[in-house]
């Protein structure tokens, strides 16, 4: 079992056939999900918060933006629209959702942005970054939020059930209170104030099928080994029934808001 980000990476090694059927099965997969939890509306709910709050709305930087959901959302709101977004399936469906968008088609640590933002997202981005990268990483999105301007950096809370079950099976922990802390070491200039606040969200998986499917989404961490259907069954009857034939799994998020000082 698993999905492998490969594309969404920028990772090699796999043939041009192998790769389009890994991203295509990653944004079927991620269609699934999004059609069973409410994240979206809750999350673009929060959004609209920050963006009333917002000093100037010139332009919008959306890195990993999918196939554009929040784009298409936050759009109206901005004068231009420029998306990082690296797998082809994914900017095919950008390219429908927000056709107004500047597409830079390269992974964010090999992406060259001509652009000053109001207000960026790293949204659910770095899962797939290595945790030594996340600083450097921040730091190189920054540097394209124009002084007065934010950037949300969006991640799964460590303790919520969806991350429970990631650590079970992989081992692997995510956690953005930890880029906090190293904010401190980038260039001056960079970084005003932080603020890190949590957006509830929960899927409803119909069946049993379905919310294996979805489980399978959610436990594709790269490197991480594939579990087997039976144990993740098992885990998502034990941890997730409603006893009514439905699921449950909850996955609320951090947001780390980091402010570009002024001046």
């Amino acid at each position: 079992m698993g999905l492998r980000k490969t594309a969404r990476t920028g990772g090699a090694g796999t043939d041009d056939d192998a790769y389009r059927e890994a991203d295509d099965a990653y944004r079927e997969a991620l269609d699934l999900f999004l059609s069973g939890t409410d994240e979206k509306a809750v999350t673009h709910a929060y959004l609209r918060q920050v963006v009333d709050r917002l000093p100037a709305r010139r332009t919008l930087l959306d890195i990993g933006a999918a196939q554009g959901t929040t784009t298409r959302y936050l759009a109206p709101y901005f004068e231009r629209i420029v998306c990082v977004e690296p797998s082809e399936p994914m900017r095919r469906a950008l390219a429908r959702a927000c056709p107004q968008a500047e597409v830079v088609a390269e992974p964010v640590g090999e992406a060259r942005v001509d652009a000053r933002a109001d207000l960026a997202l790293l949204s659910h981005v770095l899962y797939y970054i290595p945790r030594t990268r996340w600083a450097v990483t921040t730091a190189r999105v920054m540097e394209w939020v124009a002084p007065g301007g934010v950037l949300l950096v969006l991640l799964q809370k460590p303790d919520n059930a969806c991350m429970r079950m990631v650590r079970h099976f992989t081992g692997h922990h995510f956690d953005v209170r930890e880029l906090v802390g190293e904010l401190a070491t980038l260039p001056p200039g960079l970084v005003g104030r932080t603020e890190l606040e949590t957006v509830p969200a929960r899927y409803h998986g119909r069946d049993l099928e379905e919310t294996l499917r979805v489980a399978d989404f959610l436990l594709s961490v790269p490197g991480a080994p594939s579990p087997t259907r039976e144990a993740v069954e098992a885990y998502v009857r034990r941890h997730f029934d409603n006893e009514d034939g439905t699921y449950t799994i909850r996955h609320d998020q951090h947001v780390l808001r980091i402010e570009r000082p002024a001046s």
